[in-house]
């Protein structure tokens, strides 16, 4: 059992007084699989107060000395590699073999290199006339982190604050927290100055909200649902500092005439099930020709026979547990809803799989002859639950598609791959994915409406954490 009861601040390791514990679950099992503290407003006090004593120094550093601390990162970073997937694998159930090794671990590294490229190349300042416009690093961040992709999300943030030349203290999920404590790790191997970054461990109400409005914060960078996004807005508009939000979505998946229809729902219904479900941005809403609504139906029926849940720890399991029991309880909820509600099912439905009887385990669900306006169309979901619903054309399929009040992702599958990109660009998304294109580490991610505000990933990433000042009158050479 993991004991990762410290608190990572000011480059050391320190016993927290005054905690309380928190056992973290493992989903798989249900059983105790460690213990953290849960931190205070004292302790992020102290954080605080580490990261902005160390900000005048580390954002003075130049970026190639930046560099050579990412690209260390890099190297520590990749030799845990294993060790951070165990951790995620343990902390929210992500399948070990086909997810956590194969893409959530990695994923975390992809950030790291992906900023430290962005590092190499990046002008800070460009002169227009005697103006001088510099872009320097934004002061002291508060990250706040969710369960569903734990280090990705982590390394998304950290990775450009580090390279922009910002100081943060990161509180990630009580629930999923095992993976931060690892990276915490890596960056103190990896030579991270003391303050620089900075881990507390806590709950929401104990340390995220007072994290968020705290006076000596800058920046709040935060991925969670809509909810808690309004919530930290709120708390952050009394010393207006800047705000970055990654948030909730019920993205829509247009399978157009023309697709073909047995690739677009092998890749759909992969796509949905990674995670279990438990993506933001998971294609949750598949829009398809009403004449081809009965082929759809088995296609999607096979296509989830072929879903192996179970053991995540096994070699041949696609789909893990639910996060926790809180999550595995709404999802089935949510189920049930769509049943009372009226909506074909067409496999999977309430209860564990078969032959299941212990861990936070959800059927691999499909409803069709959905309408827009049942809760189950219009609410996140956050499990392996797909909603079918049919249009008669290509402007009603865009305008449901529409009808949300999410705008996080979108997908379209069409043989016209030019068909395919004049319907993406109506859709009010944050990105859309043409016939299954997968994500793009350099791409700018982030949503429309309340989706979020700001972006991650790449520049647009890079550029969050990044403020624009002109210097004018600036005749120097």
């Amino acid at each position: 059992m993991r004991s990762y009861q410290k608190f990572y601040i000011n480059g050391e390791w320190m016993q927290p007084e005054g905690v309380r514990l928190l056992d973290v679950i493992d989903p798989s099992t249900e059983e105790v699989a460690g213990v953290i503290s849960l931190g205070s407003h004292a302790h992020v006090d102290q954080a605080v107060a580490a990261a902005k004593a160390a900000f005048d120094a580390w954002s003075s550093t130049t970026p190639a000395y930046r560099v050579s601390i990412l690209e260390r990162v890099c190297e520590v970073y990749g030799a845990r590699m294993q060790d951070i997937a165990e951790a995620i694998n343990e902390e929210m159930g992500a399948p070990l073999t086909s997810l956590a090794i194969d893409a959530q671990a990695p994923l975390g590294l992809g950030h790291f290199i992906t900023a430290t490229e962005i590092l190499k190349n990046y002008a800070f300042e460009e002169k227009r006339g005697t103006t001088t416009i510099v872009r320097e690093a934004a002061g002291v961040v508060a990250m706040i982190t969710p369960w569903n992709w734990p280090i990705n999300q982590i390394a998304c943030k950290v990775a450009p604050a580090l390279a922009a030349g910002c100081t943060m203290v990161l509180k990630p999920s009580e629930i999923a927290p095992f993976s931060a404590y690892l990276l915490a790790e890596v960056l103190h191997e990896a030579g991270v100055p003391p303050g620089v970054f900075n881990l507390v461990n806590g709950d929401g109400a104990g340390v995220g909200a007072y994290l968020t409005a705290h006076p000596d914060v800058d920046l709040v960078s935060f991925t969670g649902s809509t909810r808690a996004g309004k919530m930290i807005v709120k708390a952050a508009a009394d010393t207006l500092k800047g705000v970055a939000l990654e948030l909730g979505g019920k993205s829509a998946n247009i399978i157009l005439d023309d697709a073909d229809l047995e690739e677009a729902m092998s890749k759909s219904i992969a796509t949905m099930m990674m995670n279990t479900g438990q993506s933001c941005n998971a294609p949750s809403r598949m829009l398809v020709p009403e004449s081809k609504m009965a082929q759809v139906e088995e296609l999607a029926r096979d296509a989830c026979a072929g879903v192996v849940v179970g053991d995540s720890r096994a070699a041949t399991t696609t789909m893990g547990p639910l996060s926790s029991n809180v999550q595995f309880e709404k999802v089935q909820g949510l189920i049930q809803t769509g049943i009372d509600e009226g909506a074909k099912l067409v496999c999977g439905g309430p209860g564990r799989p078969e032959g299941i009887s212990k861990g936070y385990f959800a059927k691999p669900t499909v409803f069709s002859a959905v309408n827009n306006q049942m809760a189950i169309a219009r609410e996140e979901i956050f499990g392996p639950v797909l909603c079918i619903i049919p249009y008669s054309t290509e402007e009603e399929a865009i305008a449901i598609a529409n009808d949300t009040p999410y705008g996080l992702s979108g997908y379209v599958f069409s043989g016209d791959n030019a068909r395919a990109s004049r319907v993406a660009r109506r859709l009010r998304t944050g990105n859309v994915h043409l016939n299954g294109a997968p994500v793009d580490l350099e791409a700018p991610f982030g949503g429309y409406k309340q989706s979020g505000v700001g972006r991650e990933w790449g520049v647009h990433g890079f550029e969050e954490f990044l403020e624009v000042k002109a210097v004018m009158g600036d005749n120097a050479a």
